[in-house]
């Protein structure tokens, strides 16, 4: 057995007895045969926000401080040189990610001539050769951690080298400049791959897997004393979608792949490295199944983006491909524990014709606003003629009153001579803090013969409607 899989199964046995309620949900080991978790029946706990700071850089596995036995979700100060005594939040909405300031010397510096035109905006380039992730890259969870003396990012990532997808960790102390590793992870202060496709051959995700969201919690009921990564997932496996064959609009979506079905999935961790799935309601280990036929959903199930809403409330927000409309679409699902899921229909759809989203939307990510409480939508865009871009769309619930913010899209391919002149896509959004209404927007760019990376684009003065890359620090 190799070290991953030795070191997978230590860390699984160490998050002790993973426990669900009665929803028959089970917790499959990450690599190996299934272990014997301890079963309990309880009720469906009620969610609540945790003001306590996660001071990630000082435990690997924080405590959480509340003894209370319902459902918190932590987040990490949202202000820099803050530590636990001073952080506040006075309405305990859940910063997701726990993202804030990008210091003064990160702000987009368009008369730098550091990078040139084909770099601007990449931050992260394909691994090095023989890596994991070595053929593509893509789907940036970027997240920002504060300690009392310094701040640390993550980023979970898709990697791809041997034909299937594999999801991986790089960290940085900025955000911009990245530490990856070639290989699998040796410990748990190591990057880089961190969770293979399934080896199970009746599970959903046995030819691929791709990050979505990253949500950090601790629940009755996973009974464990520290709070855990939470990693929704996409998951794929061999069965071909037919129906998509002939679809135009499919086929523009990216016409080098070939599209198998794919459903959400779910794992944990103490340390964000070493996972262990959760075994959903459907047969597969997923989530949940797609809709039934005529459904808008029918056909997949892809990129579970979960948000934080309020006490026993929890949305998901994914994409499927509506074949009777002929376009992508986002749809929302609503949640108590996490877990098990009820969904709520179709949330927006394709644009007008000539618009840049007109073949539909797909891979959204949604969060919450700390300014003005609304909810922010960054999506991925297909245009008739298949070139991807990012769209924004708000709404003040976060259910189905989404209203996009603009006709055109917020960032778009860059000139042929740029690294990500084919498409833009996969966004992840970082809100700042400060006076400005500053945001940062991760995202997969594709160039010249399919080639990856993943950029960085920051926000435009005050009205949050267009992004440009980064371009170097100010000095």
């Amino acid at each position: 057995m190799g070290s991953t899989a030795t070191t997978a199964i230590s860390s699984a046995k160490s998050i002790n007895a993973l426990s669900t309620s009665a929803n028959n949900t089970k917790i499959t080991n990450l690599t190996t045969s299934t272990p014997t978790w301890s079963q309990t029946k309880s009720k469906l706990p009620d969610f609540y926000a945790s003001s306590s700071f996660l001071n990630h850089l000082k435990s690997k596995s924080p405590q959480l401080k509340n003894k209370n036995s319902k459902l918190f979700l932590l987040h990490c100060s949202a202000k820099p040189n803050t530590d636990r005594k001073n952080a506040t939040d006075d309405n305990l909405s859940l910063r997701s990610g726990s993202n804030s300031t990008i210091p003064e010397q990160a702000a987009a510096s368009p008369t730098n001539e550091g990078l040139s035109s084909f770099s601007r905006g990449l931050v992260f380039d394909l691994g090095l050769k023989d890596s994991w992730d070595s053929a593509e890259i893509g789907s940036p969870v970027v997240k920002r951690f504060i300690g009392d003396e310094e701040e640390r990012w993550y980023m979970w990532y898709c990697g791809r080298s041997n034909g299937k997808d594999s999801i991986g960790l790089a960290v940085s102390s900025n955000g911009i400049h990245w530490e990856r590793g070639n290989g699998p992870i040796k410990s748990s202060s190591d990057v880089g791959m961190v969770m293979n496709c399934s080896d199970d051959w009746w599970a959903f995700d046995t030819q691929g897997i791709r990050p979505s969201e990253i949500v950090i919690m601790s629940s009755a009921k996973v009974r464990v004393n520290n709070s855990l990564y939470w990693l929704y997932y996409t998951g794929f496996n061999d069965e071909k979608i037919e129906p998509l064959d002939n679809s135009v609009a499919f086929k523009l979506s990216d016409p080098k792949r070939m599209y198998y079905r794919s459903l959400p999935g779910l794992a944990m961790s103490q340390d964000g490295r070493h996972w262990a799935r959760i075994e959903g309601e459907h047969h597969s280990g997923a989530l949940f199944d797609v809709g039934s036929d005529g459904e808008w959903d029918s056909l997949f199930i892809a990129s579970p983006k979960v948000v934080y809403h309020g006490a026993g409330d929890v949305r998901m927000y994914y994409h499927s491909f509506d074949a009777e409309k002929g376009h992508f679409a986002v749809g929302i699902a609503r949640s108590r524990d996490g877990i098990k899921w009820v969904k709520l229909g179709k949330i927006m759809g394709g644009g007008g014709n000539g618009m840049f989203d007109e073949l539909g939307v797909m891979n959204a990510h949604v969060v919450k606003n700390r300014k003005d409480g609304k909810y922010v939508m960054a999506y991925e865009g297909v245009a008739a003629d298949g070139k991807k871009s990012v769209g924004l769309a708000v709404s003040s619930d976060g259910l189905k009153e989404w209203r996009k913010f603009q006709d055109g899209p917020a960032l778009k391919q860059s000139e042929e001579d740029g690294w990500d002149w084919e498409g833009v896509g996969s966004p992840c959004l970082v809100q700042m803090d400060g006076d400005a209404d500053e945001w940062r927007l991760y995202y997969k760019g594709t160039g010249k013969g399919g080639k990856t990376g993943i950029g960085l684009a920051v926000s435009e003065g005050i009205e949050f409607a267009s992004f440009q890359r980064w371009t170097g620090f100010h000095l």
